[in-house]
């Protein structure tokens, strides 16, 4: 099959049997030759050009975020040295599909999402279709703001956790230890919302904090129609990233070798025996109290949301507090865009204090 010139840019997709025309990539002063896939160069097919291979498979958990940077590199070297850039896979419709949107992303991060990028390259290549997996990457690479570098960014590495999570519930186990991201270890906090009020949860039993807003993992409630949730139902748990207090519930025996759960990490323990579900319990040695429970396969909250993995504080065991902070606090208040607090955590609608009602 052909190759395609991307509307309103010197860019073409195609299969790889289009490297075979040789007319066609002269008449488009083809210079650079990016290929997305898994193949064996030939030397001499690519003699003539500035080449880079992109060794992916196209299959829904095949990484092709991790190349986005490098591809979109390539292809701008190509086009500010004044030459014409052909991206391939094997037919033209996924891999190569994909790395073009990633670049035309890259290019205007504000005026395209993945979807209408997707449509500007079906007006000459009606056939590209990018897999699930390659549009729900493209999705993130859009949401980090289509970086330089990929691999420092919190979105990213938190997805490879997810993903580590992923492969090892579908084999029957829990993940390694190392591959876990105990947020509040990492380098770079999460920030606090700018809603300007900020939430604190503690143990009801010793008042141990173990939570803050930073960590709260947000939940969207199932349809109304759901056969076995009312509608309305307030969620029974919060749910949170992982936290390193629950290391020693998550993975058992490696604190019964002596981890210390409130020392850094250095991920290079195994626990071949690590529970896939169980309970979270208060990180005071005096206490011990149960306050939630785990399952890394996934648990469905009291109002019908699924949180996959799901660490859960159980309300009834904990004390929430909401306070706000005066100093952060903007002009939209607590409606400001920020962290949007799972049903039965949001604070009541407050009148504004100088509105004058209630001084009578």
């Amino acid at each position: 099959m052909a190759m395609n010139q991307i509307p309103g840019h010197n860019i073409y997709i195609g299969g790889i049997f289009c490297l075979k025309n040789k007319a066609a990539l002269a008449r488009a002063d083809i210079t650079h030759v990016l290929s997305v896939l898994r193949l064996n160069p030939v030397e001499e097919t690519f003699a003539s050009y500035q080449h880079l291979s992109i060794a992916v498979d196209d299959v829904d958990d095949e990484n092709l975020l991790e190349h986005f940077p490098a591809a979109v590199r390539f292809i701008q070297a190509g086009l500010d040295g004044g030459g014409g850039v052909l991206v391939h896979c094997a037919m033209g419709k996924s891999r190569s599909a994909a790395v073009c949107i990633a670049y035309l992303l890259h290019q205007q991060p504000g005026a395209l999402t993945p979807q209408s990028a997707l449509e500007g390259l079906r007006q000459s290549r009606p056939l590209c279709e990018p897999n699930d997996g390659f549009m729900k990457q493209l999705a993130l690479y859009h949401e980090m703001g289509c970086p330089d570098d990929v691999t420092d960014n919190p979105v990213y590495q938190r997805w490879l956790y997810h993903r580590d999570v992923e492969e090892s519930v579908a084999c029957g186990r829990a993940p390694e230890m190392r591959s876990v991201r105990f947020e509040d270890e990492l380098p770079v906090q999460p920030k606090e919302n700018n809603t300007g009020r900020s939430v604190e949860i503690k143990c009801r039993k010793c008042r141990r904090t173990l939570a803050t807003s930073s960590f709260i993992i947000n939940h969207e409630p199932n349809q109304p129609n759901h056969a076995k949730v009312q509608s309305g139902t307030e969620c029974a748990h919060v749910f949170l990233h992982p936290l390193k207090w629950m290391r020693p519930s998550l993975f058992p025996s490696a604190a019964e070798n002596g981890s210390d759960p409130d020392a850094d990490s250095t991920y290079d323990e195994y626990s071949a025996d690590a529970p896939l579900s169980g309970r979270l319990t208060c990180p005071n040695s005096g206490c011990g109290a149960n306050v939630g429970k785990f399952a890394w396969q996934g648990m469905q909250c009291s109002c019908g949301g699924w949180v996959v993995p799901a660490l859960g504080l159980a309300k009834a065991r904990v004390d929430i507090a909401s306070q706000i902070n005066r100093a952060t606090r903007g002009p939209a208040g607590p409606a400001a865009l920020g962290i949007r607090l799972p049903p039965g955590m949001r604070p009541p609608a407050t009148e504004d204090p100088n509105s004058g009602r209630g001084n009578l």
